[in-house]
C-alpha cells in the first residue's frame, strides 16, 4: 500500500466519496450526468462522449464495498451504451473513455462474457478510425465549417488508447498495440510543443496525411496550454509508457507534468488556460487538477527516488486541496468537486461540477491508497 494512505485525510476523503456516491446513486442510478450547472446533475445521451465516466465511479466503489446496486446500475448503463455501437455515426475516438470504465470495468472485476465482448467490439470500432496516411486516430463524425474534421486527432486521443491496448493483451492480436503506438508517436511529435505545452486540436489533410495547421479547440487560442489539455497529456503519455516501455513517453508525461506544476504554482486548481489572458481568467478547471493529480500518480510507478516521491507529494497536495476546498462536502449539491469549466471559448458551463472532475478525482484517492483506476486493465 501506498504509505502516503497513511494520512488521516485521505481514508476521510475515501469514506466520504464512498457515501457520497452511494446517496448520488439512488438519484442518478442508471442515468448519464455529465455536469451539475445548478447543483444539480443532467442527463445526458449515452451517445455522448462523457457517458462512461458514471458507471466507471461506480464500479471503482463496488470494487471496495460489493453494493450490489451499484454493480447493477453500472451494468445498465453498459446495455444501453451497447445500442450505440449499432451505430457507427454515433461513435467517435472516445470509445475508450466509454469503454473501459463500463465494459472493461465490468470484466476486469467479474469476468462477465458479455462485458469482454461489447468491449472488444468498441476496441475494432476504435482501430476502423486510424488514418493510414497520417497515422492517426481520427476525433470526431460531425462537420464544422472551421476545419475538416475528417483530419482531426485531438490530445484527449491519449486517454483512449488503452482500450487498444487493452485488446491486443485480451486477444493476442498486437495489431490494436501497434496502431495505438502510431498514433501516440504522431501525438508526440505533433502535439508536444518545446516548451512542453501541448495544443488541443491538429488538423491532418485526410487524403495525404500532412499536417495543415493547429486549432485553439477548447483553449484560447492557437498556441495557447489548454488546462485539461496538458492533464490528458501528461496521464495519457504515463498510460503509453505503462503499456509499451517507450523511453519518449515517459520523457514527455515527466515534462509536461513538470510544465503543469509550474504553471500552476502554489494554486490547487488552474485557470481554464494556463495562458489565457487577463480578461478570460473568470473560469477554472478543477477537472484538470483531478486528471493531472491521477496522471501523476500513474507516472510515479515508473520512475525512481526521489522523482516518485516528489510526484507522489504534489499530487497528495493538489487532491487534499480539491477535497479540503473545492469539494461539495459543505453544501448539499450533486457532484464532489467544484470549479470545472467544460468550454471556455463557447461559454459552456463554467465554474461547474464535471462527472469526469469526479471521477478522476475519486481514482486519484484510491491511487493513494495504493490501488489502480480502469485505464490499466491487464497492464
Amino acid at each position: 500500500m501506498n504509505d502516503m494512505a497513511s494520512n488521516e485525510w485521505v481514508h476521510e476523503a475515501w469514506q466520504w466519496v464512498t457515501d457520497r456516491t452511494i446517496t448520488q446513486a439512488q438519484v442518478t442510478t442508471d442515468h448519464f450526468p455529465h455536469v451539475a450547472e445548478h447543483g444539480q446533475y443532467d442527463q445526458c445521451d449515452p451517445a455522448w462522449w462523457t457517458a462512461g465516466f458514471w458507471p466507471g465511479l461506480l464500479w471503482l466503489i463496488y470494487k471496495h464495498n460489493q453494493h450490489e446496486q451499484l454493480a447493477q446500475w453500472a451494468q445498465s448503463c453498459e446495455r444501453q451504451l451497447e445500442l450505440c455501437l449499432h451505430d457507427t455515426e454515433q461513435v467517435d475516438h472516445d470509445l475508450g473513455f466509454i469503454w473501459l470504465l463500463s465494459g472493461v470495468a465490468h470484466y476486469e472485476q467479474t469476468g462477465d462474457a458479455d462485458a469482454r465482448r461489447r468491449s472488444l467490439l468498441a476496441a475494432n470500432l476504435l482501430a476502423a478510425r486510424f488514418n493510414v496516411k497520417g497515422n492517426y486516430i481520427r476525433a470526431w463524425n460531425f462537420d464544422s465549417p472551421h476545419m475538416d474534421t475528417r483530419g482531426v486527432a485531438i490530445i484527449d486521443s491519449m486517454m483512449n488508447l488503452p482500450l487498444l491496448y487493452w485488446a491486443s493483451l485480451e486477444t493476442g492480436d498486437p495489431r490494436y498495440r501497434e496502431l495505438a503506438i502510431a498514433h501516440a508517436d504522431t501525438v508526440a511529435h505533433e502535439f508536444v510543443r518545446a516548451d512542453h505545452s501541448i495544443c488541443h486540436v491538429v488538423e491532418f489533410d485526410p487524403v495525404t496525411g500532412q499536417k495543415r495547421c493547429e486549432h485553439g479547440g477548447q483553449g484560447y487560442a492557437p498556441g495557447s496550454a489548454w488546462a485539461r489539455g496538458t492533464a490528458w497529456a501528461l496521464h495519457g503519455f504515463a498510460l503509453a509508457y505503462g503499456y509499451t516501455g517507450k523511453a519518449q513517453y515517459l520523457d514527455i508525461s515527466r515534462q509536461t507534468a513538470q510544465f503543469f506544476l509550474q504553471q500552476l504554482g502554489d494554486d490547487i486548481v488552474p485557470y481554464w488556460d494556463f495562458r489565457a489572458p487577463e480578461h478570460s481568467r473568470d473560469a477554472y478547471d478543477s477537472s484538470a487538477t483531478a486528471i493531472a493529480a491521477s496522471g501523476m500518480l500513474e507516472l510515479a510507478r515508473y520512475v525512481d527516488e526521489p522523482e516518485r516521491h516528489s510526484l507522489q507529494q504534489a499530487a497528495s497536495r493538489l487532491l487534499s486541496g480539491l477535497y479540503h476546498d473545492y469539494s461539495t462536502r459543505t453544501s448539499n449539491t450533486e457532484g464532489l468537486i467544484t470549479y470545472g469549466t467544460v468550454h471556455y471559448p463557447e461559454q459552456r458551463q463554467l465554474n461547474v461540477s464535471i462527472i469526469y472532475g469526479d471521477y478522476f478525482f475519486v481514482e486519484a484517492l484510491a491511487k493513494l491508497r495504493g490501488e489502480q483506476g480502469w485505464f490499466t486493465p491487464g497492464l
